[in-house]
């Protein structure tokens, strides 16, 4: 088989066009979740909720977060593990969740965990019961009744009902019902995913291939990773390419990213790739951070550029820039564009653009 032999140049634009962060329009909400493969909700709102943020450099200004919560509510999308999908994907985990808590042989913490479920069987089958009955629910309206009680290192302790909802989640028991209000619901799990269950191999294999297919490129992992082998100018070790990629032209454009963006999730890829230094700050003391609290990635054409130390304080009303962190001097032409895209964003929340002096 051909060994694909890429440039650093080539190789970002398969990333940043996988990412359907190239100058393409992209198609609607559901058909960008669904090329994206998943969202990973995350709650943090220092400028708007990932999965928004991602949503909204994709689509830009027209799409609306309401559309999100409308899709989770009436279940065009769905949540799994802390991540949004589209619900024909859940058929490729149905068989995973079959095999709870895992494929032996099993590691001692998957043997604790599966001693503590089947110890508390009884608080299972309650939760399942009134979920039945009543559901779908928060876990507050959930009855604990657990007689041996979580333990961790002190994070979780306690926190049996959290504990056993994510657990049934895992088993295929239970599922994300949407929200009402800030919280979660939860309901039986065959009440929200759709029947199909997909075996487990061919459920894998489908897996990693819609993650290439997501990523452009990844480097191998084993047991195997599908696509075509490459290698990548300047990188050590071997990668793999979804070919249907290869050879596609590319226009860039710019964009903020969401710290949790998948172009940068994967530290070490994006360093490899782009040359690019950054990590997620808002757990550092104020005083050890370079670039912000959740500072915006800013990508132009192929290249990640720079940071956006910004803030979204809704009860002043105001969208406040702290700092743009050119990595790169910015040309007159870069300048216009992050300043077009920062705009664009502090109406987008509806907010008041504050620059720095």
């Amino acid at each position: 088989m051909t060994v694909h032999r890429l440039s650093r140049a080539d190789a970002r634009r398969l990333a940043v066009r996988a990412q359907l962060l190239d100058a393409r329009a992209p198609g609607g909400m559901v058909d960008v979740v669904r090329r994206l493969t998943q969202l990973q909700n995350d709650p943090a709102t220092a400028v708007a909720p990932s999965a928004e943020l991602v949503l909204w450099s994709r689509l830009g200004s027209s799409w609306a977060p309401r559309q999100l919560r409308d899709a989770l509510a009436e279940q065009t999308l769905l949540e799994l593990h802390g991540m949004i999908l589209p619900p024909e994907d859940i058929a490729l985990h149905r068989a995973e969740m079959a095999e709870w808590p895992g494929r032996p042989p099993l590691r001692e913490w998957q043997e604790d965990v599966r001693e503590w479920v089947d110890a508390n069987r009884g608080c299972r089958l309650d939760i399942l019961h009134r979920l039945r009955a009543d559901g779908p629910l928060t876990s507050r309206e959930l009855p604990d009744t657990c007689e041996i009680p979580w333990r961790s290192s002190g994070w979780n302790d306690n926190r049996n009902v959290a504990r056993m909802i994510g657990f049934l989640v895992q088993r295929g028991e239970v599922a994300a019902a949407g929200r009402r209000g800030p919280d979660r619901l939860w309901d039986l799990a065959d009440r929200v995913y759709p029947d199909e269950v997909v075996p487990y191999e061919e459920a894998m294999r489908i897996r990693d291939e819609r993650r290439l297919s997501a990523l452009g490129l990844a480097r191998v992992r084993p047991p195997a990773t599908p696509g075509e082998p490459a290698t990548v100018e300047g990188l050590r070790g071997r990668w793999r390419v979804d070919p249907a990629q290869l050879d596609r032209p590319f226009t860039g454009r710019t964009a903020l990213l969401s710290p949790l963006d998948r172009l940068v999730f994967d530290r070490r890829r994006m360093t490899e790739l782009f040359e690019y230094d950054y990590q997620l700050e808002m757990f550092k003391p104020a005083a050890r951070r370079r670039w912000g609290y959740w500072a915006l990635p800013i990508l132009h054409g192929d290249r990640l550029v720079g940071k956006l130390d910004a803030a979204a304080d809704r009860r002043a009303g105001v969208f406040r820039v702290h700092a743009v962190h050119e990595d790169v001097p910015f040309t007159r032409a870069m300048t216009a564009a992050v300043r077009h895209e920062v705009t664009e964003l502090a109406a987008w929340l509806g907010l008041d653009l504050v620059l720095p002096p």
